[in-house]
């Protein structure tokens, strides 16, 4: 199956600015991101399509050459993957590590495996063998570039023997196949910032895949995905909490415990609190990615309203009803109010 054009992934024009690109990835990867879509294998390749095509149009030399080439621009680096592969398959080189980090809002540590080309142990990334000496390439004559004619013009285009190179190994390496590199699983560690969000892309410098024949390491991209928390959601920089208190204690007031990130906090309930109720406590929400201060805390007030009386209980309500004399409570009184129309 022939591979979509990375402009129309993206859903933007080939003379997009870079900023244009950035937005549209982003749009994207929130909508197909696998923790918003379950189980979803449509969502999870539209989200693996997508990366891919974020990091060919995201680095000028890379869009350059896909503007050029189109997907052949990429084709010598998948044969060199599939090399490198072995029995274990083809390993794209732009897959997407979508493991599930816990800890994201006060930031954290952790360890991935990467599978990835790295630099050959056997010619130390030089991709030729012991004493092997450099031949000047057969076909572009040492120039690195092939003329291509098409009628009245010539196309200067990359040679496909030497790869631009203009010289070729006389003994390529037989473990890495001249390449100087081969598949291995690392395990990296990467230090996850506070206030980061699912879907954001974290950048580890060097420790993507080996250059070509000792070239520099590239950098590693990884897309976190920040796991749900039981009792937080949250807004922007906020967090939000539902707490239940009682009929009593909203309706006499009183001082709660609530959790926060930083362990327990206390909250005054005032009296006559309705449910619904958000009451907020300062600078005990996330910290702000790029350090402008820290979000809140908001509390949501549920009123948990007794399901079994008993005897007594029941008693005690009639009584505070009689002492109420029937008088509506002011929110009641003004639906009431409005909905006199519907009952004549």
């Amino acid at each position: 199956m022939a591979k979509r054009d990375y402009y129309e992934i993206l859903g933007v024009s080939k003379d997009a600015s870079d900023e244009d690109i950035k937005k549209a990835y982003r749009k994207l990867a929130v909508k197909y991101h696998p923790d918003k879509n379950p189980g979803d294998k449509a969502a999870e390749e539209s989200f693996k399509e997508l990366g891919e095509a974020y990091e060919a149009l995201s680095e000028p030399q890379k869009r350059s050459a896909y503007d050029q080439f189109g997907h052949a621009a990429f084709d010598a680096r998948q044969r060199a993957s599939r090399a490198g592969a072995g029995a274990g398959g083809f390993h794209d080189p732009f897959d997407i590590f979508r493991e599930v980090f816990g800890g994201s809002a006060l930031g954290c540590e952790k360890e991935i495996s990467v599978t990835k080309l790295d630099k050959c142990e056997t010619c130390g990334g030089a991709g030729a063998e012991a004493g092997s000496k450099l031949k000047t390439c057969a076909t572009c004559g040492g120039r690195g570039q092939v003329l291509t004619s098409r009628g009245i013009f010539s196309i200067a285009q990359t040679c496909p023997h030497c790869k631009g190179q203009g010289r070729l190994l006389e003994k390529p390496c037989k473990s890495c196949h001249g390449e100087g590199k081969r598949q291995r699983t690392s395990k990296i560690k990467l230090r996850i910032p506070a206030g980061v969000e699912g879907g954001s892309r974290l950048r580890s410098q060097g420790n993507g895949e080996a250059g070509f024949r000792g070239g520099p390491a590239g950098d590693l991209y990884v897309f976190l995905g920040v796991k749900n928390h039981e009792i937080f959601t949250r807004e922007g920089d906020d967090l939000v909490c539902e707490i239940p208190v009682s009929f009593v204690q909203a309706a006499l007031g009183a001082e709660i415990e609530v959790p926060t990130l930083e362990g327990r906090a206390t909250i005054k309930i005032p009296a006559g609190t309705q449910p619904g109720a958000l009451l907020r406590l300062k600078e005990r929400g996330i910290k702000n990615l790029q350090g402008y201060g820290q979000g809140d805390l908001r509390v949501r007030v549920q009123v948990e309203v007794p399901a079994h009386l008993n005897s007594a209980q029941k008693a005690k309500l009639a009584e505070f009803a009689a002492l109420c004399d029937g008088k509506e409570a002011p929110l009641a009184r003004s639906f009431f109010e409005k909905a006199k129309k519907f009952f004549t």
